[in-house]
């Protein structure tokens, strides 16, 4: 074995920009080199779990023209290529990030989207060098593409004018990501790596341009990650990337080693949402041949070691319970057993900070709750639970009993919520918020639209009185005046009216009511069974509305909670809950 691991690789980006292209590209590298899909030669490229090897002396020979025939010291590249539903901050290892250097992929005709700014957050904060790949080049008006050509010479085999489109695209991403704080610069013009960041212009659907960003990347982990990468000695440590139940094999453990060594029969300690906890490794599988890991079905090859970095799935007995982004540690004394076992009850017990009073959040791995947590904490927002999993009842009465009613909110990154915790924020008459995404930043986002909602509700409740609900019919042989205001003689069916609320035709709001009378007298309310003049603003009789027709009285959202509460007559509850109906066509919780 060499002195140093190959670096592990991540690539990111808004979805729909390239990434998988760009990995599958990267697989189909080694296959003309491969007799067949089944064998797996020296130089081929080798699909592990959750992560597809791209060895040396295939790199060495792509990228050679780039490199002036020098070779690159690391035995090759690792890409780390994890099921959607992981995200890079749920990702990590002792150093922080698993990732040792990351591929931001941007769509150059699309431009910095949602996720490339998720992904740019996520990169500045766990301090992870990155290379942007800027794909689809091949879009571009009269750019003229050849297979697997290298950048360098594509860009001198251009037209001026698809040159200068490419040039302006180019401009614009220099733009966008300077909002955020980074200078990015072409990676042929790029002289100090640590304070510019290289773009690399791709096309990963005809392979142009492929080996100079992958001479990036390395040539980038090998000159600034090399502590990083040397240190390989010691005992094995990786990152769990899921727990799986596999057919003839029961529960296993998919893995990333990124230290040291591993073999079958080795003890191992992992962690749980009980803490840390102890298990013999019994078995130890990669995929066959060049297999896409998700789909290897039960073709499974057994093997009985493993050195950093590589993908693994793991059988042990007793591993109920392992959280998602966690650490594995192989131990071999009882010193080191009592040593791993502390951290590990430490990294189950999560660096959150939790407050008498506050919010509730979930995720799916400990990294993308501490993500989670994070932004919260940059923005002020106390946390009063945090956990790993989907949302369960449990969740949803703990946010509920918030004494502050903006704290009654359960913000769930990259997890789902279940259909009895669903039953249970419908029921809730407290008024509890659910608001789920893969995007940070969009729960931030969605979180803020709410508080000032909820905010103007709960000013305007405590502002006014309650807002009954009614039915009313307009009386034939009564329109006094057919328009601005329309007048009409009208009967309270049921429950009230009063004058500013809203009416309601076939589910669909027509005017206000503007006034109410009772032969010369004016009335701010008039209740159930009584035959007034009303004055409507915004329709005209003839049109929205017609004598003998029936109009539902609308009410606020707010008070459609307070109503639920109070002592409603049964003809009441029939309108408010038909009211109910129609408003949760619009929006699933309205009302709740």
């Amino acid at each position: 074995m060499s002195g140093r691991r190959q670096p592990i690789v991540s690539v990111l980006g808004h979805v729909d920009h390239g990434k998988t292209s760009l990995l599958d590209h990267i697989r189909a590298l080694g296959s003309d080199r491969q007799s067949s899909v089944m064998d797996r030669e020296a130089g081929g490229i080798t699909q592990h779990i959750g992560a597809t090897e791209v060895p040396a002396e295939l790199l060495n020979e792509l990228c050679s023209p780039l490199m002036g025939g020098k070779n690159f010291d690391s035995p090759g590249l690792l890409f780390i290529d994890t099921p959607g539903h992981h995200s890079f901050a749920s990702l990590r290892s002792r150093g922080g990030s698993l990732a040792d250097i990351a591929i931001l992929i941007v769509d150059i005709m699309e431009g910095v989207r949602p996720q490339t700014i998720e992904s740019i957050r996520i990169l500045k904060r766990a301090k992870t060098p990155f290379v942007i790949a800027a794909n689809k080049v091949d879009r571009i008006h009269g750019w003229q593409s050849v297979n697997n050509r290298s950048m360098a010479a594509a860009m001198k085999d251009q037209t001026r004018e698809a040159a200068g489109l490419f040039e302006q695209r180019y401009w614009d991403l220099v733009g966008s990501f300077a909002e955020h704080g980074f200078n990015i610069e072409l990676y042929s013009k790029v002289k100090d790596f640590t304070k510019d960041i290289a773009l690399v212009p791709i096309s990963a659907r005809e392979g142009e341009g492929i080996q100079d960003l992958l001479t990036v990347v390395i040539g980038l982990a090998e000159r600034y990650l090399e502590e990083k990468l040397t240190d390989i000695e010691g005992a094995g440590e990786g990152t769990v990337l899921e727990m799986k139940e596999e057919r003839g094999l029961g529960k296993t453990l998919d893995v990333i080693l990124y230290r040291g060594s591993v073999k079958k029969g080795d003890e191992i300690v992992l962690v749980t949402d009980e803490g840390g906890k102890a298990t013999r490794i019994r078995g130890m599988f990669a995929p066959r041949g060049m297999s896409e890991m998700r789909d290897a079905g039960n073709r499974w090859d057994d093997t009985d070691s493993a050195h950093a970095a590589s993908g693994l799935k793991i059988s042990a007995p007793d591993v109920d319970g392992v959280l998602a982004g966690t650490t594995m540690r192989v131990v071999s004394t009882p010193e080191e057993l009592e040593e791993a076992l502390a951290l590990a009850d430490a990294e189950a017990n999560l660096s959150i900070e939790l407050d008498e009073e506050g919010v509730s959040i979930k995720a799916d791995t400990v990294g993308g709750l501490e993500a989670l947590a994070k932004e919260l904490g940059e923005i002020d927002v106390p946390i009063r639970h945090a956990s790993i999993g989907k949302v369960n009842r449990r969740d949803v009465r703990s946010a509920e009993n918030s004494a502050d009613p903006l704290h009654r909110i359960i913000m769930a990154f990259a997890t789902d919520i279940l259909s009895d915790a669903e039953e249970e924020i419908e029921n809730s008459e407290n008024g509890v918020k659910y608001i789920g995404s893969d995007i940070i930043y969009r729960i931030l986002e969605e979180r803020e639209e709410w508080v000032e909602e909820r905010t103007r509700e709960l000013e305007e409740a405590s502002r006014e009185q309650v807002v009954y609900p009614g039915r009313i019919l307009l009386l034939p042989d009564h329109t006094f005046r057919v328009s601005k205001p329309a007048v009409v003689g009208v009967r309270v069916l049921a429950g009230r009216i009063h004058v500013g609320q809203r009416l309601l035709k076939d589910g669909n709001r027509i005017g206000q009511i503007k006034s109410i009378r009772s032969g010369q007298d004016s009335m701010k309310e008039a209740m159930q069974g009584a035959e007034v003049a009303v004055a409507i603003d915004g329709v005209t009789v003839g049109r929205q509305i017609d004598e003998d027709d029936v109009l539902l009285v609308d009410i606020p959202e707010s008070h459609a909670r307070k109503l639920r509460k109070m002592d409603l007559s049964a003809a009441e509850m029939e309108v408010l809950e038909e009211l109910t109906a129609i408003h949760r066509k619009d929006s699933h919780f309205w009302g709740r």
